[in-house]
């Protein structure tokens, strides 16, 4: 079978190769699957940098979410038979034609959800639903992120509006603003604008803004922080720009402000098996009836990894790039 690989730690366009591997069989409690579709996300390629939590030995595989079918049984295995459609979002080395992975995390697909929808259910918009439940919210609450135009901004905005809490959104360029109108998202402000907080106050209305999501770091980090209201809480998902956080600890202090950082893998890992079945219903809810949209940047076939790279790094890039086996 074919797998994407990389022997060293590096640019993905610089140091993924497309080698034959054997094809693996599933033991106990495990089930093969037949990879159809895999997105490239920013932390697979902070991995294969060397950069990312987690660091693989060498060679490594690559990938870590797809959409696969079911294609052989280990012992034991109940409730999923051969042929039938599931995403899987925590299995490493999903960037192969087969991979094998426990059933028990596996979430079958229902039908009418298509194929490129299907391929980026879980890492991304779990990510994005789990940082809404982290952040303890409720409908009427007002909450502000940065990024707004990113992936998990998109999702973000569109899952609170679906539970009834406003999102004021920041992005860094006036288009942004346009490109999430376009998609049924608004209250967003472009910070390079001289009057983007004014522009702020007025969407909010004077309204508290009790939580905040940075993911990019640096001096943006202070512009979330500074829209927040007493004892509000900003909590670090990203860093786009820099791993430094610049804060102003005067906010800090006379807001009582909070700050924690949120990483999706330990949220998940503790997640109760109830919490994680009602999200997971959610999301699967909202993509059936169109609240949450998936779009999709390009798909390309892994012997094309490069191209799907150098895509995947586009500046305004809008949705996924995904990977063909």
């Amino acid at each position: 079978m074919r797998a994407l690989i990389h022997r060293s730690f590096g640019e993905p366009e610089d140091v993924l190769v497309l080698v034959d591997r054997p094809l693996p069989e599933p033991g106990p409690g495990q089930v093969r699957l037949r990879i159809v579709l895999s997105p490239i996300h920013n932390h697979d390629i902070w991995t294969i940098r060397g950069t990312y939590g987690v660091t693989p030995d060498l060679p490594a595989a690559s990938g870590t979410e797809a959409l696969g079918i079911v294609d052989a049984l280990g012992e034991g295995v109940e409730g999923l038979g051969v042929g039938r459609r599931v995403a899987t979002g925590g299995t490493f080395g999903a960037w192969a034609e087969y991979i094998v992975t426990d059933a028990a995390g596996l979430v079958p697909v229902p039908e009418g959800v298509p194929d490129e929808v299907a391929a980026q259910l879980i890492s991304m918009p779990f990510s994005a639903i789990s940082l809404l439940q982290f952040l303890d919210v409720k409908a009427g609450d007002w909450i502000v992120q940065n990024a707004a135009n990113g992936a998990v901004g998109r999702m973000l905005a569109q899952l609170a509006s679906a539970r009834g809490v406003h999102v004021l959104g920041l992005v860094r360029r006036a288009g942004g603003v346009d490109e999430l109108r376009a998609q049924g998202i608004g209250g967003v402000v472009a910070t390079d604008q001289d009057d983007w907080r004014e522009r702020a106050l007025e969407i909010t209305d004077g309204a508290d803004v009790v939580a905040g999501v940075d993911s990019v770091g640096g001096a943006a980090s202070g512009h979330v922080l500074s829209l927040l209201a007493e004892n509000g809480t900003l909590v670090a998902f990203g860093a786009m720009d820099s791993p430094v956080m610049e804060i102003n600890s005067g906010d800090v202090i006379f807001k009582q402000a909070t700050v924690k950082g949120f990483w999706g893998s330990k949220v998940s890992a503790t997640m109760d098996p109830a919490t994680r079945g009602a999200l997971f219903g959610e999301l699967i809810q909202r993509v059936s009836d169109g609240t949450l949209t998936l779009p999709v940047a390009g798909v390309f076939d892994a012997a094309d990894a490069a191209d799907a790279v150098r895509a995947s790094k586009a500046p305004g890039r809008v949705g996924k790039v995904l990977l063909r086996f």
